[in-house]
């Protein structure tokens, strides 16, 4: 693989971005807010400027002037937004299409959307899940096998220990090395219980094991090791792989050199087999146990084929073996 070098890129103006989103009023010639990120903004990568403390502003509000400038419909609204990223923003706003009673409110731009969306679409598929389990599945995604991974799958898989599901999406994971701890994680099986003096609900042992039947979904972009997760998943026995077969690109790429243009060459050092000694995952990639595709009018309209299959594939085996805590035994008798 060939990467770098002198590769020309023009400088980039930094926009100074509010993560909403804007339409426009036809009848008013004016931009009003149609969306707003709600981000969480006790993590910085996830902080959504218009949700901030102070920052007065809802959906539908229109948006009458930036920084002082007017702004109508014949204005392209992120144009007044470019190269201001460094300083707050201010806007004139009111919820009427008139600057009689509007007031002015101030936001820290940010420079990228992208995490807002990918917290938007997350959070979107953990409602549709509890929605369509009435709250008894879980859901969390693993956006690589690096440290954003690892730490969506801390975040969000110990507060959901005491679903009955769990659904661990995989779909564009981009890879890197840390699939083999949440494998390891979630093969525990409870060898224990612990119970408080005054509470029923057990603590089982080891801490963190999951009891509820799990399910995988993986596509297209689910690559390296997000190939090997899903693959390892199955082999431990976990539950199924539902979606589309993965990227097929589980090699290790750990020796490089140095181009004289500043690019790098980095050559395949050592790729996967099973334990009966054939080569898996690369150029194929992980076929799923349930094939589903999220066809394009699926996507565009909103529907998530794989993630309402992998639901139901859930459902199905809570359905056939109930989850069942350890019971609470009779309290002990230390009189003798």
């Amino acid at each position: 693989m060939i990467a770098g070098g002198d590769i020309p890129l023009p400088p980039r103006p930094k926009v100074a971005l509010p993560g909403a989103r804007f339409e426009l009023d036809r009848a008013s010639n004016r931009y009003k807010i149609s969306k707003i990120f709600q981000g969480q903004n006790e993590e910085e990568i996830y902080r959504a400027p218009l949700t901030e403390i102070g920052v007065n502003i809802s959906v539908g509000d229109y948006i009458l002037a930036i920084n002082g400038h007017d702004l109508t419909g014949t204005e392209e609204i992120y144009r007044l937004l470019r190269n201001a990223a460094d300083n707050p923003v201010q806007l004139l706003v009111n919820d009427k299409p008139a600057t009689e009673s509007a007031r002015t409110v101030s936001y820290r731009p940010v420079t990228d959307e992208t995490k807002l969306i990918y917290l938007d679409w997350v959070n979107r598929n953990r409602q549709k899940v509890s929605e369509l389990s009435g709250g008894k599945i879980g859901y969390l995604h693993v956006p690589d096998m690096e440290a954003d991974g690892i730490s969506e799958f801390i975040k969000w898989y110990y507060p959901q220990l005491k679903k009955e599901g769990l659904i661990i999406d995989d779909r564009a994971n981009g890879g890197g090395n840390v699939s083999r701890m949440l494998i390891e994680r979630l093969r525990q099986k409870p060898l224990g219980a612990d119970f408080q003096r005054t509470q029923d609900e057990p603590g089982l042992y080891p801490d963190g094991t999951f009891i509820g039947p799990m399910a995988v979904i993986l596509d297209e972009n689910s690559g390296s090791d997000g190939d090997i997760f899903p693959l390892m998943f199955r082999e431990a026995g976990l539950g199924p792989l539902i979606g589309k077969r993965s990227w097929g690109g589980a090699v290790g790429i750990t020796n490089h050199g140095m181009l004289i243009d500043g690019g790098e060459v980095n050559v395949p050092e050592f790729g996967y087999a099973d334990l009966k000694g054939d080569w898996i995952i690369e150029g194929h990639g992980v076929d799923p146990d349930i094939e589903v595709d999220n066809d394009p009018k699926s996507v565009i309209e909103g529907p998530d084929p794989q993630l309402e299959r992998a639901v139901a594939e859930v459902q199905k085996r809570l359905k056939e073996k109930p989850v069942q805590w350890p019971p609470r035994p009779a309290d002990p008798v230390k009189l003798k």
